[in-house]
């Protein structure tokens, strides 16, 4: 059985930005010689991370949306695990991304509800 998924990628920052896409394919050939179809894959480019991660702070995000099976995911992310460009994975099913994103954006929602109705503080005044 096929489900939608999401993979999100974080590749070491030494990359060329060109060879990103054509580097992921080699991984996403995985799905498509299962029967699995690419959807989209969407290249963010270079970003700086929250925190380090093999001492470096800054990452090439890729996000690639796809369909295929578990066993297939699992083998995707098995591979992506062992390549040493690849700093970070995190694969999702679409509908559990989708509710992740509902609730960052319902969380950033009130937090901007909470801080619209503080008080103003008041501006000092030299006399």
């Amino acid at each position: 059985m096929t489900h939608q998924y999401e993979l999100m990628v974080i590749l070491s920052p030494e990359i060329d930005e060109r060879q990103v896409a054509p580097n992921l394919d080699k991984f996403l050939k995985v799905i498509t010689n299962d029967g699995g179809t690419i959807e989209n894959v969407d290249i963010w480019g270079k970003r700086r991370l929250a925190y380090e991660i093999q001492k470096k702070t800054e990452g090439i995000y890729a996000v690639v949306s796809f369909t295929a099976t578990s066993a297939t995911t699992q083998e995707l992310d098995r591979q992506l695990n062992l390549n040493e460009q690849i700093m970070r994975t995190k694969v999702l099913r679409a509908e559990e991304a989708i509710a992740m994103i509902a609730s960052e954006k319902q969380r950033a929602d009130e937090k901007a509800a909470r801080k619209a109705a503080r008080p103003a503080k008041p501006v000092k005044q030299d006399a």
